[in-house]
């Protein structure tokens, strides 16, 4: 599945480049319905990758390392957003707009060759994963009550059985809420600057980074504090949901007050810790899900991934007629009202708890 979704999206990445002479020859002229099915069409390839990641993570990380594990590989979304702007603003001082998307999507196809050299499906199947560090992995007598790993559940479990259990619905929510306040800044923080502040585009390549500079640190220090507090506590509940209600409360706190400000440095600061925050937990929805089904991380990831997807598209839909109503305050109202709703759905996020008969049925076999 890596190999084929790397592969996929990068020739689409490539495709972008000529997406205007594919609409006119195939498209009734059309350079503008080239565009919209090569990105479709790279959306299709990018779909799966997180699902995939929780997958991979639920094969490989140890229970104790799950948040962590986690959060290094969501370091992605921000440290992308990071260097996305400076790195394309970069690239176009030399060369065209065309290039920078081949370059790209070479660059992709290059690293998935490179990358099918060293992974493997199982750490079983690794021949430099040692013995003992296979055991840690592996290992039963570090789970909490509500845990468990990869291979020693033997209850069969559906693909819907999903929708039976709220802990997995109400972290779904909770993720909801973090990608609308992510995909809100994606696409409207440059908009935002332009207008109200009168920012040129090339002012934009740093401008658009300052939101983006506290979320590379909290993506990967919220795997870190969420695995301390699983220690620590012994409450998985603390470790990941009580982490995600903390750090929504005060994501919420920062959008609201942004209206307040009237000065560029007010809002970029508000933006950035706002986003910091926001990031802090993204590691535990993911945990969340493997905590609870493990055998079902990849379909079960996959559908929660589905759920938090449709942020993408309400959010910059709704930001357009919310700014364009009453103006570019209420985008962070709302997103503040976002992050609000999955502060409280997180209240009621159990990770570990199945449904009752899975737990029948697993104290059966027990």
């Amino acid at each position: 599945m890596w190999i084929i979704i790397g592969i996929s999206w990068s020739l689409f990445v490539m495709a972008t480049a000529i997406a205007g002479n594919i609409g006119q020859a195939f498209f009734g002229g059309s350079a503008l319905a080239g565009f919209a099915v090569v990105r479709i069409l790279f959306g299709f390839s990018e779909g799966p990758m997180f699902a995939t990641i929780n997958k991979t993570n639920a094969n490989w990380a140890a229970p104790k390392e799950r948040g962590f594990a986690a959060s290094l590989g969501l370091l992605g979304t921000p440290l992308g957003s990071l260097l996305t702007a400076p790195a394309a603003v970069a690239l176009l001082s030399i060369t065209s707009w065309k290039t920078v998307f081949v370059i790209l999507g070479a660059l992709g196809i290059i690293w998935i060759i490179a990358w099918s050299k060293m992974f493997t499906d199982m750490p079983e199947q690794h021949p430099k994963v040692s013995k003992a560090e296979l055991a840690k992995i592996r290992a039963l007598k570090d789970l909490l009550p509500d845990e468990t790993i990869v291979g020693k559940s033997k209850e069969t479990v559906k693909w819907y059985d999903f929708f039976k259990n709220p802990t997995l619905i109400f972290n779904a929510i909770g993720y909801f809420a973090f990608q609308y306040v992510n995909f809100l800044l994606l696409t409207w923080t440059p908009k935002y600057l332009q207008d109200q502040f009168h920012f040129e585009l090339s002012s934009l390549w740093y401008l658009g980074m300052i939101p983006w500079i506290g979320a590379v640190v909290t993506v990967l220090l919220g795997g870190k504090i969420s695995d301390f507090l699983r220690v620590k506590t012994g409450s998985l509940r603390i470790a990941r949901s009580g982490l995600a209600v903390v750090s929504l409360f005060f994501t919420a706190a920062c959008f609201m007050l942004i209206p307040t400000q009237h000065s560029i440095a007010g809002v970029l600061t508000l933006m950035a810790i706002g986003n910091a925050f926001n990031f802090l937990p993204n590691s535990v929805y993911w945990t969340v899900v493997v905590d609870t089904e493990p055998v079902k991380a990849g379909t079960y990831g996959g559908i929660t991934h589905f759920i938090t997807n449709m942020a993408t598209i309400i959010a910059p839909t709704l930001t357009g007629v919310l700014v364009v109503s009453f103006g570019y305050s209420s985008m962070f109202v709302a997103a503040g009202i976002a992050a609000a709703i999955g502060m409280v759905a997180m209240l009621f996020v159990k990770p570990g708890h199945r449904q009752a008969k899975t737990v029948t049925a697993h104290a059966g076999n027990l």
